[in-house]
């Protein structure tokens, strides 16, 4: 699984859970949509620091590969 994708899983699960105990407790829609943010955040980058690190590095590895897009290489000649 690409990193990305997992960190972005994990972030979606954290906010999910944390809104649905947020809407049981009561809390109203819009406050609990932005406490969940706050919580997924924070959890995050506290707790998966290594799914963040990967991230960064595919990143990191895509930005320095070359493109061997056609286009690309007929702009860059003119």
């Amino acid at each position: 699984m690409k990193p990305w994708l997992a960190y972005s899983l994990v972030r979606l699960g954290v906010f999910a859970l944390a809104f649905a105990v947020l809407m049981i407790a009561n809390v109203p829609w819009w406050l609990s949509a932005i406490i969940a943010a706050v919580i997924g955040l924070c959890v995050g980058y506290i707790f998966f620091g290594r799914l963040r690190d990967a991230v960064a590095l595919d990143i990191v590895d895509r930005r320095s590969r070359p493109s061997a897009d056609a286009d690309s290489a007929a702009e860059d000649a003119s």
